[in-house]
């Protein structure tokens, strides 16, 4: 008897996902040069690094400019309602703790409307990602002042100057006792993919401010920042047990007079193993660290600090929620939704 032969199965080599996996067939409807694109390029280059798959990624939105995102990313997603995005996100988790769940909102939607949810939202841990894309404007109502605005903003809804003090959001998101508190800019590609990566890792509720440019109606708001000719003198990197050094030489630092910031020049002032070496697990220096928040207007003002600010370890709350269903469940056992319902006292009606 001769042997059959047969042919070896074929095998399905699942090729590695790109951001192109990422970007949808619908048209990105985001003023030109809106800074919307470049937060949208670099998600979508990070997603396939991550190692999941798309049909476990959610993405929430509210209502503005950045809320449009769900649309432009090949994922689940979901065009919430306004300032709530927070809300629906946390009970998707709650309810489906695998999936990847990530929250994207302007400064008006998360710190106006939706403020008191955001509070709550890092209070509570859910381990999700809350992107704040920052303009320091309403963009999408055509240009009224935001809750990040500064003291005297002239827009349409305040043409005398607006009188309201601006959040601090990264101050505000250390009060809520945010386990991760990050900022970074939409006109530093590099940097903020890797904060994107660092807030994704982290098992707890991620906060990740970024600074967009609103050209329409608030052009060049952090350009201080952005631009090659300033970039260096105004910004400060915050890299884990590195000293704080900044300016275009390399040649400036921070250094701590008690709890006071000080900007010195490096081997004049002081050297560099005098300069406040950055420890993203300390609280206190991190309270410090939120406060540098000076206007760059002003003669003698601190750098704008960029990176991850603090991160600490916290139990999330549906891992905790999960626990307590589990202890019920052996307590008193499964339970009955019907007799619930039902309750001691029913009647029939005949």
């Amino acid at each position: 008897m001769s042997a059959i032969a047969t042919a070896p199965a074929e095998t399905t080599v699942k090729q590695p996902l790109t951001a192109k996996d990422f970007a949808t067939d619908q048209e990105v409807r985001w003023c030109p040069g809106c800074g919307d694109y470049s937060i949208l390029a670099q998600v979508q280059k990070v997603m396939p690094t991550l190692g999941i798959p798309k049909e476990n990624i959610v993405i929430v939105s509210g209502i503005g400019c950045s809320s449009r995102f769900p649309y432009y990313m090949n994922t689940y997603g979901m065009h919430s309602i306004h300032g709530r995005a927070a809300a629906i996100a946390s009970g998707l988790k709650a309810s489906r703790p695998e999936l990847s769940v990530w929250v994207v909102s302007g400064d008006g939607d998360s710190l106006s409307i939706g403020g008191n949810h955001t509070i709550h939202f890092l209070r509570r841990n859910f381990d999700i990602n809350m992107l704040i894309f920052n303009n320091q404007i309403y963009g999408l109502t055509k240009g009224q002042y935001s809750p990040t605005s500064e003291e005297n903003k002239v827009t349409k809804s305040t043409p005398m100057g607006s009188i309201d003090h601006p959040f601090n959001p990264m101050a505000l998101a250390l009060g809520a006792d945010g386990s991760f508190i990050a900022r970074s800019m939409d006109r530093d590609p590099k940097h903020l993919q890797a904060m994107l990566i660092r807030a994704q890792q982290h098992r707890g509720a991620s906060l990740l401010e970024i600074y967009q440019n609103c050209n329409i109606f608030n052009d060049g708001a952090f350009e201080v920042f952005t631009e090659k000719g300033t970039k260096a003198n105004e910004t400060l990197f915050l890299e884990q047990g590195k000293p704080l050094v900044f300016g275009a030489e390399n040649n400036k630092g921070i250094k701590l007079d008690g709890f006071h910031p000080v900007v010195v020049e490096i081997g004049k002032d002081a050297s560099i193993d005098e300069l406040w070496v950055h420890d993203e697990r300390d609280f206190y220096k991190a309270q410090i660290l939120v406060r540098m928040f000076d206007d760059p207007r002003i003669e003698g003002h601190l750098p704008r600090p960029f990176g991850v600010f603090y991160e600490n370890d916290r139990a999330c709350y549906e891992d905790v929620m999960a626990m307590q269903i589990e202890e019920a469940i052996a307590k008193k056992g499964k339970g009955n939704l019907d007799k619930l319902l039902r309750g001691n006292e029913t009647w029939v009606i005949n």
